[in-house]
């Protein structure tokens, strides 16, 4: 029973095929002009800073690290990560480059994270135009510096600075089209599915079982009388 129940909704989906490829095609169209017209393209710079100051000795006149220094860069990691999109910090950031916007609106653009459990952070900043995206991840990281110098040591450096990014990091064509595809399918299946659902002709004896419940005693087959009489086929 299983597999005539398996056979009959192949058939169901092969006789409705042109549907389901016409529904599909559409919305693989409707994908690439949203990808390709309607996404606005954003963009995304970062800097990287290292938390730990390295003291020097004054006998061999080296620089070193001690476990001291990590300890405490590892502890403040949370701390940094706040002060950096706190008020005290965009404030300047926002007056320094004289961008027309407000403090909550660029705390929103601002990510800062952890570098693999390492004495690290990333400051980075999403813009839709790549170079207000690099001065403000610049200008906010030298801000940030300047004030940890002051509230606690001066054990910030920046590692790399931001660089205009030239691929914007929201748009990939091929994922968006992918997507919808995967979107006409399933809306496809549904609608031959409900189609289904709702149409009452007897196409089979089946058909005609399990809404009349009657047994079917003779089947006639269909004969094509259309071809011309006459000659051997």
């Amino acid at each position: 029973m299983e597999e005539l129940d398996l056979k009959k909704l192949i058939g169901i989906f092969w006789n409705k095929r042109l549907h389901i490829i016409a529904i599909t095609i559409v919305a693989v169209i409707i994908g690439t002009i949203y990808s390709y017209y309607f996404v606005t393209p954003k963009y995304q710079s970062y800097t990287t800073l290292v938390l730990v100051k390295a003291v020097e000795n004054e006998e061999t006149k080296t620089k070193t690290i001690t476990s001291s220094d990590v300890g405490l860069a590892k502890s403040l990691i949370g701390t940094y990560s706040q002060l950096a999109k706190s008020k005290s910090v965009l404030r300047p950031t926002i007056n320094n480059l004289q961008i027309n916007e407000s403090e909550d609106t660029l705390m929103k653009k601002i990510t800062v994270t952890e570098i693999n459990d390492t004495e690290m952070l990333r400051i980075t900043v999403k813009d839709e135009n790549p170079v207000k995206a690099m001065k403000i991840a610049n200008e906010l990281t030298k801000v940030f510096a300047d004030k940890v110098s002051e509230m606690y040591v001066d054990n910030v450096y920046i590692v790399d600075e931001a660089e205009e990014s030239i691929t914007p990091y929201n748009i990939n064509h091929t994922k968006d089209i992918l997507i919808f595809f995967a979107i006409g399918l399933v809306i496809s299946a549904v609608y031959v599915l409900i189609s289904n659902m709702f149409d009452t002709t007897i196409k089979d004896s089946d058909d005609v079982e399990s809404s009349a419940e009657l047994t079917t005693l003779v089947s006639i087959p269909f004969v094509n009388d259309d071809k011309p009489k006459g000659g051997i086929y």
